[in-house]
């Protein structure tokens, strides 16, 4: 909520626009110093400070590690593979297409959501006001409350049932800041969540797509392995890949083959690593991880339109299991305080 990053909008036609007129052959600078002119308000003082530093010799990576949270990690890591090898107009046309994607998936999400979301505020409110019209009732006839919350009827009692639901959903949104607060960038968490059911395989699919993408890059580049396979894994943007950068380096720097280092990480599966070992034996590493990133964009791309689905279907569920839970839970209150008076 107060976060001063970019908004996925903004970032979308910020990579199109430097995608464009960086292929056009402009300076980057010069296309930064534009964008604070003239870009989208969002952008433009972002944009102006970026032209100043690139323009008195601080690197596109540097400039843009200055601004902090104002850019996800991933554009800044893409942007290392970037400017180290020349490759910026089309890591600008990557990160454009991954943020049009997860901008997709967001205006989906709310969609899908939507409905559910305004049926459990309706079922909040009309709890709540049971709760206080039979109090109301209760005290016209001068009798004890049918329903009450801590022993309170009538509007302390609806209050009460609000706080209930409020305090519930703030402490589950405080654990949540918690976790990815601590959890940001550590290794843990990114194993951790490689692990989730559904979320997981697309998480994985997301890194390998970045991990292929910059390994061609840099290969292509005449970038000597050591420092393209560092790269590459600082590019996926996961603690738990990039902590095995240096045992990686390590088995190549002692002989071992670029198959060979990469399954003693234990990162990888079986069907890529196959693929790794047909190509190296070829000398065909770089069109191998061209073909493989498209290959992991697809599967990113339906993993993540997957994963929307089950997000939007499990806050469906919850909001129909709370109504369930509130339409019978009023129903055996009510039933228990007939009884009690017959």
């Amino acid at each position: 909520m107060f976060s001063p990053r970019i908004a996925l909008s903004e970032l979308v036609d910020l990579c199109r626009v430097m995608r464009l007129q960086l292929s056009a052959g402009l300076p980057i600078h010069e296309v930064l110093k534009k964008q604070g002119e003239r870009g989208r308000a969002a952008v433009r003082e972002v944009c102006a400070r970026l032209a100043d530093r690139i323009a008195v010799g601080t690197s596109v990576a540097d400039a843009v590690e200055l601004e902090g949270d104002v850019f996800p990690p991933i554009f800044l890591s893409m942007l290392r593979v970037g400017e180290t090898t020349g490759h910026l107009a089309e890591i600008f046309g990557e990160l454009e297409k991954y943020f049009e994607l997860e901008l997709d998936l967001v205006r989906q999400f709310r969609s899908q959501t939507f409905f559910p979301i305004l049926q459990f505020v309706a079922a909040v409110l009309v709890i709540a006001g049971v709760i206080f019209l039979l109090g109301m009732i209760a005290e016209m006839t001068r009798s004890a409350p049918l329903i009450t919350i801590f022993g309170l009827g009538g509007g302390a009692g609806a209050a009460a049932f609000l706080g209930i639901v409020v305090g519930t959903l703030f402490i589950i949104w405080l654990i949540y800041f918690i976790l990815t607060t601590v959890g940001h960038q550590q290794v843990w968490m990114d194993r951790f969540l490689l692990g989730i059911p559904f979320l997981g395989p697309c998480l994985y699919a997301l890194v390998m797509s970045r991990f292929t993408l910059a390994l061609r890059l840099t290969l292509d580049s005449g970038l000597s392995i050591l420092k393209a396979v560092r790269l590459s894994l600082e590019a996926t943007g996961d603690a738990y890949f990039i902590s095995h950068a240096d045992d990686i380096v390590l088995d190549l720097k002692n002989g071992k083959t670029l198959l060979e280092s990469l399954e003693a990480s234990g990162l990888f599966t079986i069907d890529f690593l196959d693929m790794v070992a047909s190509s190296e034996t070829s000398g065909s590493v770089p069109e191998m991880m061209k073909h493989l990133a498209l290959q992991y964009q697809e599967e990113t791309a339906r993993q993540m339109t997957f994963l929307t689905r089950i997000a939007a279907g499990f806050v469906w569920c919850c909001v129909a299991g709370f109504i369930i839970w509130g339409i019978f839970r009023l129903a055996s209150i009510y039933l228990g305080a007939l009884e009690g008076r017959f």
